[in-house]
């Protein structure tokens, strides 16, 4: 959604998903198999959660925090290319794909730049948005677990809307050969409602055309569909045939009709489909009653977002958390026997610089036989190198010796496991050696 972006409504039109085509081997982490998107274990996984505007508001990270207390399992998250406002660089995404870890969400990383394109002249085109996706592949790898990349927001307005098929088949497989496995997301054309049917009528051909058959389609549910039928009639149609659809935004109210919000959430319970609403806060253009929270603050629930987390249907009653963040930390169960003291080694690594700063890399390896649960890992930085943000964990620095807390998503590294704690830093000078005297809990490890 941007601002108040418009749809022509029209009535339910003949045509039909077909057949999906046969799914081909499991790809790692988040996935689709027979219609459904799962977890790399083979549990079903169904996005529960709300849209959140980090691109417009990149100060507001807490509110990651807050839209899981409200019981979201999922957050779409609004990024920028560059094209149309302030680019998202890697160090920002990887920082959000941290914080939507380290609270227990599964993240859905959108570019918002392509809205309308065809119809809205500033838009970039989804080859674009592909080019910012492998431009940022370094922040994404790894993360098949916990992120789905929507490829760009809304493509195509209501003109031009005949080209989706071949932009969202050729961005799809531009991703693919750049060795992307992660769950696509691709969203319909006419402002996101396809009421022309258009994603609806090719969605076939273009999961067909997903090498790794890892494609979910995602509709925008506003002023088009503001009657039962006619929601239940296109997310039917897509579950009748096979194909994997959620409905990526949605509203209860818009400047082009009065959506059925309670037929949205109805039937995508009854469906067992995932819905995204939107969005938490800081709406303008005339849309500001589509904000959840009112200035960004929890505690002010608007009447949407009551709606939303608290009635029928809702997040709070009907979403899952993932189960790859396993058991709640705050649920620490028989503490067991603790075993052996652990060992560790840490790697260490440099993985972009610039004139004035860095991204670092550090993982740490348990070599022991006993858990490292909590851990408190220290370092010493030779140059005066010091850390401005760090994901996977919190960072503490005094002079030249860093001390980082594990987040609650990295405190356990169970014997022969391993995390990664990413940070980016400033330069103080040209020199930048490689830190020493890692240590954990206060007992020195090894290098790897």
């Amino acid at each position: 959604m941007l601002g108040s972006g418009g749809a022509t409504a029209a009535g339910a039109g003949p045509g039909s998903t077909g057949p999906a085509a046969a799914p081909a081997a499991q790809a790692a982490g988040l996935h689709v198999s027979d219609g459904r998107l799962l977890e790399a274990n083979g549990n079903d996984f169904v996005l529960r959660g709300v849209n959140h505007a980090h691109t417009w508001y990149p100060g507001e990270t807490d509110a990651l925090g807050h839209i899981k207390a409200k019981g979201a399992n999922a957050v779409r998250v609004v990024l920028s290319d560059g094209t149309r406002w302030t680019r998202n660089d890697a160090a920002d995404v990887a920082h959000v794909i941290a914080l939507c870890k380290e609270h227990r969400l599964i993240c859905v990383l959108e570019v918002h730049d392509t809205t309308g394109y065809g119809e809205e002249g500033a838009a970039a085109t989804l080859d674009q948005a592909a080019d910012y996706w492998i431009g940022i592949q370094d922040a994404l790898a790894g993360q098949e677990d916990y992120v789905i990349l929507n490829i760009g927001n809304e493509p195509f307005g209501n003109t031009g809307y005949e080209q989706w098929t071949a932009h969202t088949t050729a961005a799809v497989q531009k991703l693919r050969n750049a060795g992307f496995q992660h769950t696509l997301m691709v969203d319909a054309p006419n402002w996101g409602q396809d009421w022309t049917f258009t994603m609806r009528d090719n969605a076939a051909q273009v999961f067909a055309a997903d090498p790794a058959r890892n494609t979910v389609f995602s509709v925008h549910m506003y002023g088009v569909f503001d009657t039962a039928a006619e929601v239940q009639d296109y997310l039917g149609r897509f579950v009748d045939a096979g194909l994997p659809i959620a409905v990526g935004e949605f509203g209860h109210n818009h400047s082009d009709g009065d959506p059925d919000e309670d037929a949205i959430l109805a039937t995508a319970e009854q469906l067992g489909i995932g819905y995204l609403g939107w969005s938490w806060s800081g709406n303008s253009g005339g849309v500001d009653y589509l904000d959840m929270v009112n200035g960004f603050d929890p505690d002010s629930l608007t009447s949407w977002g009551e709606r939303l987390f608290d009635g029928a249907n809702g997040i709070a009653a009907t979403a899952e958390e993932a189960t790859v963040y396993g058991e709640d930390p705050g649920d620490p169960g028989d503490p067991g026997d603790p075993g052996d003291p652990a060992a560790c080694e840490v790697g260490y690594r440099v993985v972009n610089a610039w004139g004035s700063g860095f991204q670092g890399e550090v993982v740490l390896h348990n070599t022991g036989s006993a858990a490292l649960d909590g851990w408190s890992l220290s370092w010493t930085f030779p140059d005066g190198q010091r850390i401005s943000n760090l994901w996977g964990g919190t960072a503490t620095q005094n002079g030249t010796e860093v001390t980082v807390e594990a987040a609650s998503y990295t405190a356990h590294v169970p014997p022969g496991g391993s995390v990664t704690l990413g940070f980016t830093a400033t330069l103080d000078g040209g020199a930048n050696g490689a830190p020493s005297g890692f240590a954990v809990d206060g007992t020195g490890c090894g290098t790897a």
